[in-house]
């Protein structure tokens, strides 16, 4: 058996490679289907955010493995695999297990310490429990990433004061306002005509940033609107008009800053649809979400920028350096986990073995009780003989217990290796064992 991870991410590949292997959770179970459906892949999980797609499995041999999830992401993107390999990541083992811990702590998200990756591989780990896509190894490696990345914003300050894709979003809005006043630096939003379009978790951040910078209102844009309510009245000082989607055209029209953040699959604001609007002003829009909301084509207009989750790197830049010197310090947390998985994965190498051996004694006791038992006659009671069949195991599993113990623990693989080779020798495991 054999940990891998395929995936890409914002580091190899991409806005417009990553929607296209993006994988929205009402498909979730039947790409985990189709993953498992070959006799190659053993357990597999999928992580599938705005900047990346990465998919954790245990595999029957690396190569073989490899390929059928390859062939599984060509299939899904609709791309040649040929046209995916460049933009694909591949770990393998240690390096696989290195890389989980790194993305759960957000050590390797775009926003360096950022919150949002631990519940989104929190997500994972439900989604991939309640489809039975994992299983005993997954099962642990996925719940030890949750529990690093807990570690790790507990015990270092990385995750204080840690921006996320939405407030770098709306710091990118702030940059580039200031730059067409001719201003280099971040200016409050209070001049600003302000729209967001969608009301999930993204949004919701967009809204307390968006506050917290000097927006004194905003429109908020929901296929429903009840669930725009919603999250407006969490927000009971800030002014929120709530509307339905189907307002968007008149938003666009009157409104010189819109966020978008959606569930869709198709971009909802294309070139066609802002040529046909009467515009009263510039129009920047900004695009958080993955697959796009807004098509590339809107950069052709005359009087509209249009930024998308690539475009944050500006902003995410001005805040890392500070931040470096924390997540060093929390690599060697990161080092001690991989360590502790690692280790007890090299234990798993002796349970055949360990199995081997009990059911060899086992074998050996059951023949020797028979034979005691028929020795002492009839005349024994039952509760004599529980107490005889009692001792015979309570023996065994004394036998078994410093092997078990010695063979589990942490060592080097090699003197592990020759104490297997050694129980085998001693005890024939390789073969049949003679009666005695």
């Amino acid at each position: 058996m054999h940990i891998a991870v395929v995936g890409l991410s914002h580091r190899t590949a991409p806005v417009e490679i990553r929607e296209r292997l993006s994988i929205p959770e009402q498909t979730m179970e039947e790409s985990l289907q189709n993953l498992r459906g070959d006799a190659q892949v053993l357990e597999a999980s999928i992580l599938s955010t705005c900047n990346r797609l990465e998919i954790y499995t245990l595999v029957r041999s690396p190569e073989q493995g490899i390929h059928a999830v390859g062939s599984f992401l060509s299939q899904h993107s609709g791309l040649a695999f040929g046209d995916l390999t460049p933009h694909l990541f591949t770990y393998h083992h240690e390096e696989a297990v290195a890389h989980l811990l790194r993305v759960a702590a957000g050590l390797d998200s775009l926003v360096l310490g950022e919150g949002q990756i631990l519940s989104q591989v929190k997500k994972m780990v439900r989604l991939g429990q309640e489809h039975g896509s994992i299983g005993p190894i997954l099962n642990r490696l996925l719940n030890q990433a949750v529990s690093t990345g807990k570690r790790v914003r507990s015990e270092t300050n990385l995750g204080t004061g840690a921006v996320s894709i939405s407030s770098a979003a709306v710091e990118l809005a702030q940059l580039k306002v200031g730059q067409a006043r001719g201003l280099d630096e971040l200016v409050p939003l209070d001049q600003e005509q302000v729209a967001v379009v969608g009301a999930g978790r993204m949004a919701r951040l967009l809204l307390q940033h968006l506050q917290a910078k000097g927006c004194r209102g905003l429109v908020l844009l929901n296929r429903t609107t009840e669930r725009a309510e919603a999250l407006a009245a969490d927000f009971p000082d800030f002014p929120v008009q709530c509307r339905p989607l189907s307002d968007l055209d008149h938003c666009l029209s009157t409104c010189s800053l819109v966020f978008t953040s959606t569930g869709a699959e198709e971009p909802i604001i294309a070139a066609e649809r802002l040529k046909g609007l009467n515009r009263r002003s510039s129009l920047m829009l900004i695009d958080i979400g993955v697959p796009r909301n807004i098509s590339a084509d809107v950069d052709q207009l005359s009087g509209v920028d249009a930024f998308d989750v690539d475009d944050l790197q500006e902003v995410v830049t001005r805040n890392q350096e500070a931040r470096r010197e924390i997540a060093a310090e929390a690599e060697g947390l990161l080092q001690e986990e991989a360590r502790q998985f690692l280790e007890w994965w090299d234990g798993l190498e002796a349970v055949p073995t360990l199995n081997r051996l009990r059911q060899q004694l086992e074998q050996i006791r059951e023949q020797e009780l028979q034979k005691a038992l028929s020795r002492m006659g009839p005349d024994l009671s039952v509760r004599e003989r529980k107490v005889v069949e009692a001792l015979s195991k309570g023996i065994i599993n004394k036998i078994l217990h410093s092997p078990v113990t010695n063979l589990r623990a942490p060592q080097p693989r090699q003197q592990r290796h020759q104490a297997m080779q050694a129980l085998h020798q001693l005890f024939a495991l390789d073969g049949e064992s003679e009666e005695s």
